[in-house]
C-alpha cells in the first residue's frame, strides 16, 4: 500500500473518466487484490493490448514527455485540468497504434497508463491509504491459471510485488504531473486549437477538443513564473510538448494507411 495524496487522485479521477461510469478510461470494475478472496485467482497470459483499440487519446505523466513527444502529439485537456495526453488517432474510437493482430506499432513508445493496465492503485474506504487493485473483467482475469496474484502462504507473487512497485512509480509520477498542469491551466498559456486533416483523396476531417501552449504567450509569460518553472525542472517538459507537434504528420499518415486498406 501507499500513502494517499489528492493530485495522484485527481489524474486518476479526472484525467481520463468514463463519464458513464465515473471510472478511470479502461476500467470497468477495479477491486483491491484480496489473499484470502484472491488465492486462486490469476491474470490471463497475454490478455493482449485489444483494450485500447477504441481510444484515440491517454493521459501521460510529466516525467515520460520527452519519450512521447517522439511517437505522439502531446496536447492537453480542455476541461480546466490541463492533463497530458497522448494523442494516438484522429477518428473517435480509433487507436492508429494498435495493429491488425493486437500489437502495438514496432518500435513504438507504450505509455504507462497503457502498461500499467489492468492494475491500478484505489482508495480503501474509510482509510487513508491507497490499494493495488486488478481490473476484474473476464478477459483479463482467471481462477486457477499459472499467473496468480498470491502464493500459497498468501505471500505476493513477483507478478503481484511488480505491478505494485509499477504503481507505486505511476503514483509518484502522477503527484508531479497534477501540480505542473495546475500550473500550465493558471498561467494562461493553454489555447485551445483543432486541426485539419487532410486523408484520402480530397477529404479533410476536424480534430479538435484539445489545448495547445501558445509560443507567443510562452514567449511573455511573467519572468518570475518562468523562472520558478525553470527551478522546478518543468522546462524540458513544456518543449517535449511544443516538438511533439511534428507528430501531427506521422498520424495523418498512419490513417491515410488504414484508409487505403479499408
Amino acid at each position: 500500500m501507499a500513502k494517499k495524496t489528492e493530485a495522484a487522485k485527481t489524474q486518476d479521477k479526472k484525467a481520463a473518466e468514463a463519464p458513464a461510469q465515473g471510472l478511470p478510461l479502461f476500467y470497468s470494475k477495479p477491486t483491491p487484490l484480496d489473499k484470502k478472496a484472491h488465492a486462486n485467482l490469476a491474470l490471463k497470459k497475454n490478455f493482449g493490448l485489444d483494450f485500447t483499440k477504441g481510444v484515440n487519446a491517454v493521459p501521460v505523466n510529466l516525467i515520460e514527455m520527452p519519450q512521447v513527444c517522439h511517437y505522439y502529439p502531446i496536447a492537453f485537456s480542455p476541461d480546466g485540468n490541463a492533463t497530458p495526453v497522448a494523442i494516438m488517432g484522429l477518428r473517435d474510437n480509433e487507436n492508429l497504434f494498435l495493429t491488425d493482430k493486437g500489437d502495438w506499432l514496432a518500435d513504438t513508445y507504450i505509455p504507462a497508463y497503457i502498461r500499467r493496465y489492468p492494475f491500478i492503485f484505489s482508495e480503501v474506504p474509510g482509510g487513508d491509504q491507497l490499494s493495488l487493485c486488478i481490473d476484474m473483467d473476464d478477459d483479463i482475469v482467471e481462477e486457477g491459471g499459472e499467473q496468480k496474484f498470491f502464493e500459497k502462504d498468501g505471500e505476493g507473487t513477483a507478478l503481484a510485488k511488480n505491478a505494485l512497485e509499477f504503481c507505486k512509480s505511476y503514483h509518484a509520477a502522477a503527484q508531479h504531473t497534477v501540480e505542473f498542469s495546475k500550473a500550465l491551466s493558471e498561467s494562461g498559456i493553454l489555447v485551445d486549437r483543432q486541426a485539419e486533416i487532410a486523408v484520402g483523396k480530397d477529404k479533410r476531417i476536424n480534430f479538435s477538443g484539445f489545448q495547445i501552449i501558445d509560443e507567443k504567450k510562452l514567449a511573455e509569460l511573467d519572468e518570475k513564473v518562468f523562472l520558478e518553472w525553470r527551478k522546478k525542472g518543468w522546462l524540458p517538459f513544456i518543449y517535449a510538448h511544443l516538438f511533439s507537434g511534428a507528430q501531427w504528420q506521422r498520424l495523418t499518415s498512419l490513417l491515410n494507411k488504414r484508409i487505403e486498406k479499408e
